[in-house]
């Protein structure tokens, strides 16, 4: 039967944006949608969206990494985000592994060290090393030159520098700044999960015939080619 689908995210623009839109809720709302259902998104700041639904809100809840225990049934994964590091091209600094981040001041987003395959107990050859929830300031960070790198997804990285540049002044900062970035972890995967073992069932079916059928490569690449200019090649091809 044909239901309204309330689903907890994580508010991570251009991925899920406060109004429902983005890459990652667009493929959410079309699997759905060809399940006959409609996505309805309450978004949450990152990591709290896991909480509430854990406290029961909700009836699935998006980006959960794969394997990571939640209330409720895990679909396969549906999405995955590729992490790296960000950092001002005129620091002239260089990095292709994780390994040349040594010695550098960095900031990630909340809860990175558990979620970006292979930084778990790689932080302390950092010079500094925190995360944090709100990514915009991370940002700001950077471009004060306050940190020397940014660990995150590329996208999301070039999303809240688009957001600082057409700030311009109010920013506070020179977002103008070129900026490198470089994919040197394994993509990330994230899964659903439904409180309804029937309904995350329904979801991996949906998910496949629409991979199979190209709309989710075509979703991924249409999202991801509006910031290729940022990120040139060091993003995931789709």
């Amino acid at each position: 039967m044909a239901a309204e689908v309330e689903i907890m995210a994580g508010d991570l623009p251009p991925m899920v944006q406060k109004d429902g839109t983005g890459r990652e809720a667009e493929i959410i709302s079309a699997v759905l949608g060809h399940c006959g259902h409609t996505a309805v998104f309450v978004v949450q700041p990152f990591t709290r969206h896991w909480q509430s639904f854990e406290n029961g809100s909700g009836d699935a809840v998006a980006t959960v990494p794969v394997g990571m225990p939640t209330a409720g049934t895990q679909t396969q994964a549906y999405v995955s985000y590729q992490n790296g590091v960000s950092y001002l091209t005129s620091s002239e600094r260089e990095a292709s592994t994780l390994d040349d981040l040594d010695g550098w001041n960095i900031v990630a987003f909340e809860g990175a060290s558990n979620i970006i395959p292979g930084l778990s107990g790689e932080t302390e050859a950092f010079k500094s090393y925190r995360e944090m929830a709100d990514q915009k300031t991370q940002s700001k960070l950077l471009y004060g030159k306050r940190v020397d790198g940014i660990l995150g997804d590329g996208m999301l990285f070039a999303e809240f520098a688009r957001q600082l540049q057409e700030a311009g002044a109010s920013a506070g900062v020179d977002a103008s700044q070129a900026i490198e970035f470089r994919a040197i972890f394994e993509p990330s995967p994230y899964a659903m999960s439904f409180r309804d073992p029937a309904m995350a069932a329904e979801f991996d079916r949906c998910f496949g015939e629409l991979e199979a059928d190209g709309t989710i490569a075509e979703i991924n690449t249409r999202w991801t080619d509006k910031y290729r200019d940022a990120l040139g090649g060091n993003y995931m091809s789709y």
